[in-house]
């Protein structure tokens, strides 16, 4: 029997369990059926990027959290479970068979959905056959065949002979580097300190990240309260997707003066110079050196130069000078 290999290992099922809820709360909360929550906790199914952070929040968890570190204990039973189903699949043919039908397939010059329209399929399983995580059934064979214009045992010579002359390794070996990706420990794309040595289920970690913007600050008082974690993430605007060194803020709105509305998030840029005249997030510690539960305060102010050269921030309601340690220059604004 086909096993469904496992490309994206997670913690999901061990987080949800912790926090007292059931799989049909989650699924339902999510918009999500119950068959694919289990697909998604048994790790044979990918989430994209809005359903990673919906699923966080509903769970009260950092994006982080969900993917497993090299050094859990878990990690060593999802290694031996994605080493397991990859051996039964090769063991029983199916690997050769799929590559060597993807091969007929390319050779006739078609893409996977006309395959699987051809051959009265819908477009997953005839993925996962050409993938070899799916058994083929009797019926089936016949079908697949004349969508390349050929007989079953033309097809099945044609594999044979694909096999034999070794232009099938290459594929099959394709197909296995995909699933291996998930046994290979990576650093974080994101300077957070407490992302890094976690398992990627096929590299979804990093691709989640390019689509998120951490969320740093959020008002307190007359200030906001500023941490370097990554708790709460945002959907990044399409122009900053991707671009290392962006956060976000809340900002404290009466303290500018109206100049932001309320309901917005400041994004701001480590990287980008910060000049007289810009709008700067300013922070009273070394952005370089916190960590995730350190605590720092932040105000956003015009940038401004004092008669010695020295940069400052001008606050604007009421109107008061700030000399932080860091400041980092506000990019764009955008209202909820």
């Amino acid at each position: 029997m086909a096993q469904e290999e496992i490309i994206f290992p997670n913690n999901i099922r061990n987080i949800r369990l912790a926090a007292g809820m059931k799989m049909t709360e989650l699924a339902r909360r999510s918009n999500l059926s119950l068959s694919a929550v289990s697909k998604i906790e048994k790790g044979v199914r990918r989430l994209n990027q809005k359903q990673l952070l919906n699923i966080c929040n509903i769970l009260g968890c950092k994006l982080s959290d969900i993917f497993i570190k090299d050094t859990d204990d878990v990690a060593t039973k999802w290694q031996s479970e994605i080493k397991r189903r990859m051996a039964d699949n090769e063991d029983s043919g199916l690997k050769i068979f799929g590559s060597g039908l993807r091969k007929i397939r390319q050779q006739s010059g078609k893409t996977i959905a006309q395959a699987a329209k051809d051959a009265g399929m819908t477009l997953s399983v005839y993925h996962k056959i050409e993938v070899g995580q799916r058994e083929v059934y009797k019926n089936e064979i016949e079908p697949l065949a004349r969508s390349f214009a050929q007989s079953v045992e033309g097809m099945f010579d044609k594999i044979a002979t694909l096999y034999k002359s070794g232009e099938l390794t290459k594929q099959m070996n394709k197909v296995k580097e995909k699933v291996t990706a998930v046994l290979i420990p990576g650093d974080s794309p994101v300077d957070l300190g407490d992302t890094r040595g976690h398992m990627y289920g096929a590299k979804l970690y990093e691709n989640a990240r390019k689509k998120l913007v951490p969320v740093f600050g959020k008002p307190e008082g007359k200030s906001i309260s500023f941490k370097k974690s990554d708790t709460n993430m945002i959907v990044a605007p399409a122009n900053l997707e991707g671009r290392r060194g962006i956060y976000a803020v809340v900002p404290n709105s009466k303290r500018l003066g109206g100049v932001i509305p309320e309901k917005s998030y400041v994004f701001a840029d480590i990287k980008s110079p910060v000049n007289v005249g810009d709008l700067a997030v300013f922070i009273d510690a070394d952005f370089n050196t916190l960590k995730p539960d350190d605590a720092a305060t932040a105000n956003i102010a015009v940038v401004r130069r004092d008669s010695k050269g020295n940069l400052y921030g001008q606050m604007m309601a009421p109107e008061e000078k700030i000399s932080y340690q860091t400041m980092h220059r506000v990019i764009m604004v955008i209202t909820e």
